[in-house]
């Protein structure tokens, strides 16, 4: 893989990496880019024990534009200039212009109204887009086996220098694919959030990761795929290094983890045979989604790490890939219990959603 550096117009980042080394003189970004004053705060939610992130100059960031105004697209004669200076790419890594986390965020009172019950601190962090490919009418699940695993060396890339900024406690890779999902720029492309603190999920894990390793001596996820591995009823491919499944308790109307057999905490830990299974068994997961519908469906693919600091040791990564599509033209929709109460209601049952996604894989 190949990699250059560079900046845009406004001083952000941009790095291009190829499949295989080019000789590759970056193009200068022309634009003439406004500054965007980055005022991201995190509050302290005292009722839940989670910090909210409040972004307020997002408000006016671009939405789902036409494809020959695509931001993500490369930069082509006789059309204006994108994101991506290049006319073309392989993949590529930019800062977001509107990013909800930034390394140049105003220092802020400690508390809101100056009240102790409300703590607020700046959203210091990063966040990166990542674009898969310069074809806007691509996706994931049609780039080549190659591509895939470009991606997955730029994930790594990208985990290890994000996890070196100072007060980063989390670096959470991620795809929203479809509009249902709440995509705004329909290119295929992913992002990456640096936190300054763990997401209530990873928080809710290392919790319960720590509370398991004190009872037993061991590590959670580590007997977690164990007990799937010798259940084996909800188990969708096995490998030499990684096992998929459906979780016992999913929640999603189909939802599958993809889980490392050692305990690596992000990418950045894995080795290269690692890697190389892993391009094969995430590429399948996607192609087992889109039989299960017949199409490619909206989907969330969420790639969990360990923490940056305190816990490292308790838990590894592993994906968590999940629609809220529940049939064809049928959405799943998060209402009073879910979303008021934070109870889950499945439609059906992991065995029920296994069966059919071993059913669809290929032969």
């Amino acid at each position: 893989m190949n990699r250059i550096a560079t900046t845009l117009a406004d001083g952000r980042e941009l790095i291009y990496f190829d499949d295989v080394t080019k000789d590759r003189e970056p193009a200068k970004d022309t634009r003439d880019l406004p500054h965007v004053e980055h005022a991201s705060t995190a509050r302290f939610d005292v009722l839940t024990g989670e910090w909210v992130t409040l972004a307020a100059h997002r408000m006016n960031r671009t939405f789902l534009p036409p494809a020959d105004h695509c931001p993500l697209c490369p930069t082509r004669e006789g059309r204006e200039p994108t994101e991506i200076p290049d006319p073309s790419y392989d993949v590529v890594v930019f800062e977001n212009r509107f990013p909800s986390l930034a390394r140049s965020v105003p220092d802020t009172e400690p508390y809101v109204d100056d009240t102790p019950l409300w703590p607020q601190r700046p959203a210091n962090g990063r966040c990166e887009v990542v674009c898969f490919t310069s074809d806007h009418d691509s996706s994931f699940t049609q780039l080549p086996p190659s591509r895939v695993r470009t991606v997955i060396d730029v994930w790594a890339d990208r985990t290890a220098e994000l996890s070196a900024l100072p007060g980063v406690a989390e670096v959470f890779p991620f795809e929203n694919r479809g509009t249902e999902i709440g995509v705004t720029l329909e290119h295929p492309h992913g992002q990456i959030y640096a936190y300054p603190f763990l997401a209530p999920r990873s928080a809710q894990l290392l919790a319960q990761a720590r509370a398991h390793h004190q009872r037993t001596g061991r590590e959670l996820l580590a007997d977690v795929l164990a007990a799937e591995q010798a259940a084996g009823t909800r188990v969708l491919v096995r490998g030499e290094h990684w096992t998929a499944f459906v979780p016992a308790a999913a929640r999603w109307p189909i939802e599958a983890h993809l889980v490392p057999q050692r305990q690596a905490p992000d990418f950045a830990a894995l080795d290269d045979a690692e890697r190389a299974e892993l391009a094969v068994l995430y590429h399948d997961l996607l192609q087992r989604f889109t039989a299960f519908f017949g199409e490619e469906p909206p989907y969330i693919a969420a790639w969990h790490q360990a923490p940056v600091g305190e816990g490292r040791e308790l838990t590894r990564m592993y994906l968590q890939l999940f629609s809220l599509r529940r049939a064809p033209g049928k959405l799943k929709y998060l209402a009073g219990s879910e979303s008021g109460a934070g109870a889950w209601i499945g439609d059906t049952t992991p065995e029920a959603i296994a069966d059919r996604l071993r059913e669809v894989g290929p032969a």
